[in-house]
C-alpha cells in the first residue's frame, strides 16, 4: 500500500464510522505511525508503507474508528504551547481550561522572584496529566508549585510531564487536602464537574474512554466545589486566592457554595466561546485579622 492509498483508505473507513473530523485525523495517523511530515508525504505518496508501518496504521484507524480518542492513540496533546503526554489515566487538556491557567498567571504578583519578595505558593488540585501545574511553573519557574491528585496513575503522567518540560515541582497523592498541610497563596482546580447522569450522554470519546473519576461530579456535578470552598481556607495563606474551573452553567451555584464559605471579591471569567469558565475567590478574613 501506497502512502496515497494508504492516507485515502484511511479516511474512508473513519468516515464510515461517523468520525466528523476524519481527513484531519487520519493525517495525524500517518504522520505519528509512519514519522512522516506533510512535505516529505508529497515527496513520496507513491511510494510503498513498510509491512511494519502498514500494520501500525491499519490498527491505530481501528482503534479511532472505535471511537477511541485520537489523543490517546497520538499519545500527546498540544495545551498552552506545550506538549504533554496523555493515556486513559488523565483527563485529555482541552483549550478552555487555558483560560484557568492565563487567569492564574495575571494574579501571581510580578515582583515574585524578586529579593524583596517572599516564595509565592501554588497548589494544583486534580493535577491529573499535570497540564495546569506545568504551563503555569514553565511560565512562572520562580513561584514554588505543588501538583496533587487522588490517583497514582495520573501523577505519573504529570510527573512525566514535568520533567518533558524541565519544570520541577512537587508531587502529592492526595485526595483533595488529605495529605497537604501548609497553607498556600493560591490554589487551583479543574475539578471533576460533570452530572453523574449526564456522563452517558457525553461523546462516546469522552463517556466511554475518558477517566470517569475525573469526570464525575456526582449528582449535581458540586459535589467537589463544596470540598473545596470548605477546606481551602484553611489552607491558603492571608490574602490567598482560589481559582476553579467551572461548568458554563455553574457560575451562579459555585458563587453562591463560596460566599456561604465566607470567601471575598468573587469574580467569574468567560472563555473564548464567551462562556463562564473560571471562578476567582479571595480566601475568607479570618477572625483577628479584619
Amino acid at each position: 500500500m501506497t502512502y496515497r492509498g494508504a492516507l485515502t483508505a484511511g479516511a474512508e473507513v473513519l468516515k464510515l464510522a461517523g468520525i466528523e473530523e476524519a481527513s484531519l485525523d487520519v493525517w495525524y495517523l500517518l504522520e505519528s505511525v509512519c514519522h512522516i511530515t506533510r512535505s516529505e508525504f508529497y515527496l513520496k505518496e507513491n511510494e510503498d508503507l513498510s509491512e511494519e508501518d502498514q500494520l501500525h496504521f491499519e490498527n491505530a484507524v481501528k482503534k479511532r474508528a472505535s471511537r477511541v480518542p485520537l489523543q490517546y492513540i497520538l499519545g500527546t496533546q498540544e495545551f498552552m504551547g506545550l506538549t504533554f503526554t496523555v493515556n486513559s489515566n488523565v483527563l485529555i487538556p482541552r483549550q478552555d481550561t487555558e483560560t484557568l491557567v492565563e487567569m492564574a498567571l495575571t494574579e501571581i504578583p510580578r515582583e515574585v522572584g524578586e529579593q524583596d519578595r517572599e516564595e509565592f505558593s501554588v497548589l494544583d488540585l486534580c493535577t491529573g496529566s499535570g497540564c495546569i501545574a506545568v504551563s503555569i511553573k514553565k511560565n512562572r519557574p520562580e513561584i514554588r508549585m505543588t501538583a496533587s491528585d487522588a490517583s497514582k496513575q495520573a501523577l505519573l503522567v504529570a510527573k512525566e510531564n514535568a520533567k518533558a518540560n524541565e519544570t520541577e515541582m512537587l508531587f502529592v497523592r492526595s485526595d483533595l487536602f488529605d495529605n497537604l498541610n501548609e497553607p498556600f497563596d493560591m490554589i487551583i482546580s479543574n475539578p471533576p464537574y460533570i452530572k453523574t447522569a449526564e456522563i452517558p450522554t457525553l461523546q462516546t470519546e469522552v463517556a466511554d474512554f475518558e477517566p470517569v473519576e475525573a469526570l464525575d461530579g456526582h449528582e449535581d456535578g458540586l459535589y467537589f466545589y463544596r470540598r473545596i470552598a470548605a477546606a481551602a481556607p484553611s489552607h491558603l495563606k492571608e490574602g490567598g486566592k482560589l481559582l476553579m474551573e467551572i461548568g458554563c452553567e455553574q457560575g451562579a451555584e459555585v458563587r453562591e457554595i463560596l460566599e456561604k464559605e465566607g470567601f471575598t471579591d468573587i469574580t467569574i471569567k468567560q472563555d473564548l466561546a464567551g462562556l463562564d469558565r473560571v471562578v476567582r475567590a479571595c480566601a475568607p478574613i479570618k477572625e483577628g485579622e479584619a
